[in-house]
């Protein structure tokens, strides 16, 4: 009987823990470690950012679905992986051994590489639950006194979607309090251009999000670099294509939400071979560890090479569909190197993002996600906001049964077949 750890409990491990126990059997042991109690469906933190969704309504615990499905739950936080030893040490003192590994952490937040930066000094996030519960609490009191806003992404991030999805969801919540007219907005972000997205944009996602911005009233910068903020203030640097200086602002705000650059959690920080130096994990194409070949990898923790260089750092994106192909490779590959065989299954990478700007939306599809792309597509309208919230009860009942089913590729062949557009 082996053991197989799953280290991270969000959108990734919690569905690798179902499908590898489906795809491995009764016979080897799954335990899933996670540094919360519960799942949290972080697409809709930018809701609860502006109080249209708490906590209770996006979360799920997760011991008793783990329990239902024979899989033992661990609620701590790692703080170092000794893969020479294939262990993990725990922030109770408690360590786990294992046989295989899926390393499934997300990233850790890096707000400190910026003066000011972050929930613990002058801008709000929407990264979780509880940084979107306390976003919420500042929002509300911005809006008895509202101001100019700041809203966007810094140099290194690459999660851009929430970045357009806030700044559009706060405007409609501004209109809809009838004080919009109250509040000027500029979205700043490291993007060489507007909906780039870190992929090099998808489709004509450039001018579809440029034509939204400008129809919003929202200013915007691209090729921004943050210095640092200040109570009430952002210093940034715009730079030109040769990335030299080109103009310098301090942009007052009265609210602001940037999405912060990440990098891997401490626990697997410099571990050679294991990581880059941002604390990555290095994948092959089969989402196994070239140097340690016990320990895979899934979703935002793993590293991938922007497709192009840009002016100011651009990360590239992990999405939904693109990490969930990731998990089956993974749960598919499992039963292969148990039996002492080589993986053969590969994650397609491909990438569907619906963007919620509260009362419609932008949708686009990237099959695969980095370029050259066999197919990409890419539209916008009311169907958008809706498709959002199916996708989100969808999940969470995935979640709460326990089940592995292949949401993403179901929703693209159905969204497909609505549209009559043939990938």
């Amino acid at each position: 009987m082996a053991h197989i750890v799953v280290l991270g409990a969000g959108l990734g491990g919690s569905i690798q823990a179902f499908e590898i126990r489906e795809t491995v059997g009764k016979d080897h042991k799954i335990t899933c470690i996670s540094n919360k109690p519960y799942f949290q469906f972080t697409p809709s933190n930018p809701w609860a950012g502006v109080g249209w969704r708490k906590k209770k309504e996006i979360t799920v615990e997760l011991a008793p679905v783990m329990s239902k499905r024979n899989i033992d739950f661990i609620c701590d936080a790692a703080t170092k992986l000794n893969p020479e030893e294939n262990r993990i040490e725990l922030e109770s003192g408690k360590t786990v051994e294992y046989d295989y590994l899926v390393i499934a952490t997300g990233p850790d937040l890096a707000f400190d590489e910026i003066e000011g930066f972050g929930p613990e000094a002058n801008t709000q996030s929407v990264c979780s639950i509880e940084h979107a519960e306390n976003s919420n609490d500042a929002w509300n009191k911005f809006c008895e006194n509202p101001g100019p806003i700041v809203v966007g992404a810094v140099q290194g991030a690459s999660c851009y979607g929430p970045a357009y999805e806030y700044a559009m969801i706060m405007d409609t919540d501004l209109r809809r309090r009838k004080i919009r007219d109250k509040v000027p907005m500029t979205f700043v972000t490291s993007e060489p251009h507007i909906g780039h997205l870190g992929l090099g944009g998808v489709g004509d996602t450039k001018g579809m999000l440029e034509s939204i911005l400008r129809d919003r009233d929202i200013d915007y910068v691209t090729n921004a670099k943050v210095d640092k903020f200040e109570e009430g203030k952002v210093h940034f640097t715009e730079v030109n294509e040769d990335g030299s200086e080109k103009q310098k602002y301090e942009k007052p705000f009265k609210y602001a939400m940037m999405l912060p650059a990440f990098r891997g959690i401490p626990a697997l920080m410099g571990i050679e071979g294991l990581v880059n130096p941002r604390g990555f994990v290095i994948t092959d194409e089969y989402q196994r560890n070239p140097k340690y070949q016990n320990i895979f990898a899934i979703g935002v923790c793993i590293a991938i090479a922007p497709p192009a260089a840009t002016p100011v750092p651009c990360g590239v994106p992990k999405t939904g569909f693109m990490i969930e192909s990731m998990v089956t490779a993974t749960a598919d590959n499992m039963p292969l190197v148990l039996a002492g065989k080589k993986p053969i299954h590969t994650p397609t990478w491909n990438a569907l993002c619906l963007a919620d700007f509260g009362d419609r939306g932008v949708a686009f599809l990237a099959m695969p996600q980095i370029p050259p792309r066999n197919f990409t597509w890419a539209s916008k309208g009311r169907w958008v906001h809706y498709g959002k919230l199916l996708f989100e009860w969808y999940f969470l009942r995935k979640i709460r049964k326990g089940v592995s089913e292949p949401f993403y590729e179901r929703a693209i062949m159905g969204m497909l077949k609505i549209t009559k557009i043939k990938a």
